[in-house]
């Protein structure tokens, strides 16, 4: 009679109320309830330590959604796409506040691959164990689907849309450069990126197999268009040439001046200034 007693104390508001603050379903959160004869902290605690058999049952679920994050210093910079399956959890302060701690603590960890990640410590635990604890709590599947590191004479970060986009830049030749111009030419770079999406820094860097993929297309393209089996390999170098300065970083049209290219706002800096690398992480995309 006390185990029922127990249980018919248990409102629809207080399931309510839990469901809300956990994420965690209906009849899980009834249920906790009734273990824990209505006392809410304890509740809450027994589901978190059911949290690894609740992660595990949303495993199969797509994480489409997300935000991405970074952290540096000075020479050194990380980033991460957290994801989860909807906006509405990417957009909740806790998702944030762990998204940003993960990338935080990959920096002052210094990792340097992929598998470091699970053992990455988060509050106190391993990031894998604080997955399966927020993926139980909120009630979605969560991931770090991306992570890469930057190192150069200079890092610096930016993120876009709220997390939708976010760019690490490394610039390099900064001798006699002030903290405030290279924060400034750093940002202005990685907004350029952020929008015009480039696929190398420079023309030596784009991946053989896509110089030949875009030759190829050209080639394909005025063939269609009747052109003479002759000139289809100078048709195709010519509009090679367009694609770089259009997928090539220091050969694109400078956002903020269409007079220039990045490579001359750069030397309009300083004549040794240059980006080293880059890397640009977005939701839903590549």
């Amino acid at each position: 009679m006390a185990n029922f007693a127990a249980m018919a104390t248990i409102t629809a508001e207080q399931v309510k109320q839990l469901r809300e603050t956990t994420g965690a379903g209906i009849m899980d959160c009834k249920k906790a309830l009734e273990e824990a004869q209505g006392n809410f902290e304890l509740a809450i605690e027994i589901l978190r330590k059911k949290g690894h058999k609740m992660a595990a049952a949303r495993q199969e679920r797509d994480a489409k959604e997300g935000a991405v994050f970074a952290a540096v210093q000075r020479t050194e910079g990380h980033i991460i796409l957290l994801a989860c399956e909807t906006d509405f959890v990417a957009k909740n302060e806790e998702f944030r506040t762990f998204g940003q701690k993960i990338a935080q603590s990959a920096l002052a960890h210094h990792i340097s691959s992929m598998e470091e990640l699970p053992t990455l410590p988060i509050d106190g635990m391993p990031l894998s164990e604080r997955l399966a604890e927020l993926t139980a709590k909120i009630g979605e599947k969560m991931e770090v689907s991306r992570w890469a590191r930057l190192e150069s004479e200079y890092v610096t970060a930016y993120i876009h849309l709220g997390g939708r986009i976010g760019v690490l830049v490394g610039l390099k030749g900064i001798e006699g450069l002030s903290p405030e111009t290279l924060e400034e030419v750093g940002q202005n770079v990685a907004m350029q990126i952020a929008a015009l999406r480039p696929v190398s820094v420079d023309r030596n860097s784009v991946p053989q197999d896509l110089v030949e993929k875009e030759k190829e297309i050209a080639r394909e393209q005025a063939r269609a268009e009747g052109k003479p089996e002759a000139i289809l390999e100078k048709i195709a170098v010519g509009k090679l040439e367009k694609f770089f300065k259009e997928a090539v970083l220091l050969e694109q049209e400078y956002f903020k001046d269409s007079q220039k290219t990045v490579a001359q706002y750069l030397k309009s800096v300083s004549p040794t200034l240059t980006v080293s690398g880059f890397v640009r992480f977005q939701v839903g995309g590549k």
